[in-house]
């Protein structure tokens, strides 16, 4: 059985915050037209949200912030709904219910619905104002998986990507803005996270001359699908099958590694007291979508 799900990672430079929104639409539309079979498109982070300055300049961001059910997530969300994809238009700016900033990712349905956001649980501070997100959000796209999304800085915390993992993600979605050296370090990473948990991951960086790019799509054994060789800006397409992750837990990476079968319920539990909890080898195995 396959479950095939076509998709495009838009390398691109973002647009400023002040920019009305159709100038998006017309950019999803023509990549609809050059790609016809995507199904779930897929900007950088803060794409929607240029603004002048480096990643702290709050005033401006904070200027950029709507609540998720403001004008411009509703017009993402007929965006999709005409378009008839998944789209994930990089992350927002969200202004929350007391007045917080947050860095949202939202997940649009091709029925035009938001249907999942997810606030960054990691900013990389000191350089960014955001607040904190509190919590994994995985969206399902019926009739091919569920997918996790995290953050830019979030893949330098494995938790996060093993929480998602747990919660049933077979890809991993991850808009980045990248605008510094450590680039070659987040490729190693997007490689470890797919390889440590089993699931294809999307690192979709923007291109210049604000970001680094090279941007990739790694397979659940840590394999390089397709990587943006540079910072020039870019279309990555690929159509991933889904069933791949079940054949590689199934199987193990390289025949050998099934790491989520590692423990059985007589298992006696791990105290972990980093986080002041354990493992409990009941609870190991992954949700299924």
């Amino acid at each position: 059985m396959s479950r095939p799900l076509p998709l495009a990672l838009v390398q691109a430079p973002p647009r400023p915050a002040t920019a009305p929104l159709s100038g998006f639409a017309e950019d999803v539309e023509d990549l609809l037209a050059r790609f016809p079979q995507t199904r779930l498109a897929v900007y950088p982070e803060l794409h929607l949200c240029g603004v002048d300055g480096p990643p702290s300049a709050a005033g401006q961001l904070q200027e950029a912030a709507e609540p998720l059910d403001g004008p411009r997530s509703r017009q993402l969300a007929e965006l999709a709904g005409d378009l008839g994809i998944w789209l994930v238009p990089g992350t927002v700016c969200e202004r929350g219910e007391r007045g917080e900033l947050f860095n949202t990712a939202p997940v649009y349905s091709p029925d035009g619905r938001l249907v999942a956001s997810y606030r960054k649980i990691f900013p990389w501070r000191p350089h960014e104002p955001y607040d904190p997100g509190d919590r994994f959000v995985v969206a399902d796209l019926p009739g091919a998986g569920r997918i996790g999304i995290s953050i830019c800085y979030d893949a330098w915390f494995p938790e996060v990507a093993r929480h998602l993992a747990w919660l049933g993600a077979e890809v991993i979605v991850n808009p980045v803005m990248t605008t510094t050296a450590d680039r070659a370090q987040e490729l190693v990473l997007a490689r470890a996270n797919a390889i440590a948990n089993q699931v294809f991951v999307l690192s979709v960086n923007t291109a210049g001359p604000v970001g680094t790019g090279r941007s990739l799509v790694v397979d659940p054994e840590g394999r390089v699908r397709a990587e943006a060789p540079d910072s020039a800006a870019t279309v990555l397409t690929d159509v991933l099958d889904l069933d791949d992750v079940t054949r590689v837990r199934t199987f193990g990476t390289a025949g050998l590694n099934r790491m989520w079968d590692q423990f059985t319920d007589a298992d006696t539990p791990i105290d972990l007291p980093l986080y002041g909890g354990r493992i409990d080898p009941r609870r190991w195995r992954p949700a299924t979508g």
